[in-house]
């Protein structure tokens, strides 16, 4: 048996009936030409072939002395996490999304690896989804996408194992292979990482408590205001999502002297202003996202590796290209900070900052004096095309995990040349999500009408294959409730 790490261990403790801690991705595939009806039966058929599980498909989770571990699965069962389902007809990409809505609000079974796996058949044109969904005790958002990634293939010829029976480097809580270390070396390893962890816990404490300055860009904890989307959960939930080419965002980008990460926040702030005006709830303070910082390129430590910064989307600001400013300026302040230390403390500074959360949610101060309204992820994904058992791979969309009092989470995750966004919520808490698809189209003409870029036309061209947005249907979209500011010029609708 191998420990969880405290950031690992802290997934399992966190979860609830309501608050689920799971990540997943939603996977769509075209079967590649002259495939028959019999294709995802066949498919299926290999794969039973596969019934061990390699690390980490095979490890459950085990309390011991208070403490909890991973232990291997020895009654491992296939037929449990492996799972055939079909669409009620007409198999529309709604009928997909109210599907993976539903299932991601189930909890894992804790007596057995915390993962389960969905092949989805009935779309339109014979294609069919993945959903695949691990716990994040297990994998964050970053090394789950690339152990996605990596359990496909590069070719339609290629044949590869099914992702439970391939090796994925370092598994949760492994250590190096080389002799286990002495005492003083252990010891000097304890003192190393206590220089760089009390740091961190300082300054992230700091942050909680000192005041803002007028030369301060970047957002500090609890100076967000309280919004709908910081509210005690339910377990429902709803999934939205759509991509977007990548050249459309880069080319904000370089008008705006931003990067991808930047405009992607600026979207999503533009998205979330307009959400918020049509219900009349729009704060007069800027909403403030928190965003994980991966930190897997400084170790190789498995388990989860990141921190996290503090971001101001200025959604009180009407005009677009002061709001993407106002983003820069905000992370650019951050980054800089987490830049100059070293992994632990970074890690350490990130969690502490973040900490009074927990408080929240337990007294329920939270709906109140929110740390932040909501987290935003950016997760990088493969630039080449991939395959499934030569189905060609078509997009890629990631699904999080919204908690108590953060009712609303937006990942964002890279595929060839698109960035797919999945909004992932609370049913009950943030209504009419679907809608969020619109008022992201909205924010992407915003920036380019205001950095002088032209918009591709609302209808967009046939592409490989159509994308969820282009399949779903939504409702009209209600006119924006008067407010006190003037609330920003809208874009024709996509």
């Amino acid at each position: 048996m191998k420990a969880l790490s405290p950031t690992d261990s802290a997934f399992l403790w966190m979860e609830t009936r309501n608050q689920p801690m799971h990540v997943a991705g939603l996977n769509i595939y075209t079967p590649p030409p002259g495939a028959g009806p019999d294709f995802i039966p066949k498919m299926l058929a290999e794969w039973g072939q596969h019934i061990r599980a390699q690390t980490p498909f095979n490890l459950r989770p085990v309390l011991r002395m208070g403490l909890w571990h991973w232990q291997e699965d020895k009654d491992f069962e296939l037929d449990y996490h492996l799972r055939h389902v079909a669409l009620p007809q007409p198999g529309r990409i709604r009928e997909l999304l109210a599907m993976v809505s539903r299932v991601h609000g189930n909890l894992l079974d804790r007596n057995r690896p915390l993962w389960e796996a969905y092949v989805i058949e009935g779309l339109p044109g014979g294609r069919f989804a993945t959903y695949i969904k691990m716990h994040h005790a297990l994998v964050d958002g970053v090394s789950g996408a690339r152990m996605m990634a990596s359990s496909l293939a590069l070719t339609a010829k290629e044949q590869k194992p099914p992702l439970w029976d391939q090796t994925y480097g370092r598994a949760p809580g492994a250590r190096s292979a080389k002799a286990a270390p002495g005492l003083v070396e252990q010891f000097q390893s304890a003192v190393q990482a206590g220089k760089q962890i009390l740091p961190g816990i300082a300054s992230g404490l700091w942050d909680v408590v000192r005041p803002a300055t007028s030369q301060d860009s970047a957002a500090l904890p609890f100076q967000a205001p309280p919004t709908p989307f910081n509210v005690e959960i339910s377990g429902s939930r709803r999934f939205a999502s759509q991509s977007y080419p990548i050249t459309r965002l880069k080319a904000i980008g370089q008008a705006a002297s931003a990067t991808i990460n930047d405009v992607t926040l600026a979207i999503c702030a533009g998205a979330l202003r307009e959400y918020l005006l049509v219900q009349n709830k729009l704060p007069a303070k800027p909403l403030v996202a928190m965003v994980p910082v991966s930190l897997h390129g400084e170790t190789t430590e498995g388990g989860n590796q990141v921190s996290l910064l503090l971001a101001n989307l200025a959604t009180h600001m009407a005009d677009p290209r002061k709001r993407l400013q106002r983003i820069v300026a905000s992370t650019a302040q951050a980054k800089q900070r987490l830049m100059a230390m070293p992994r632990l403390q970074k890690m350490a500074h990130g969690m502490s900052s973040v900490s009074p959360l927990g408080a929240g949610m337990v007294t329920g101060s939270a709906k109140k004096y929110p740390p932040f309204n909501l987290v935003i992820s950016n997760v990088p994904g493969p630039k080449e095309s991939l395959y499934l058992n030569g189905a060609h791979l078509d997009e890629v969309y990631p699904v999080s995990i919204p908690t108590h009092y953060l009712a609303l989470n937006i990942t964002i995750s890279g595929y060839r040349d698109t960035l797919g966004f999945g909004y992932i919520a609370c049913r009950r808490s943030v209504p009419a999500l679907q809608r969020m698809l619109d008022y992201t189209d909205n924010a992407i003409r915003e920036l380019e009408s205001a950095l002088g870029l032209p918009s591709p036309s609302p209808i967009a061209a046939p592409s490989r294959s159509p994308s969820l947005k282009r399949a779903v249907t939504t409702p009209a979209r209600p006119k924006a409730a008067p407010v006190k500011k003037a609330p920003t010029k809208k874009a024709s609708k996509a």
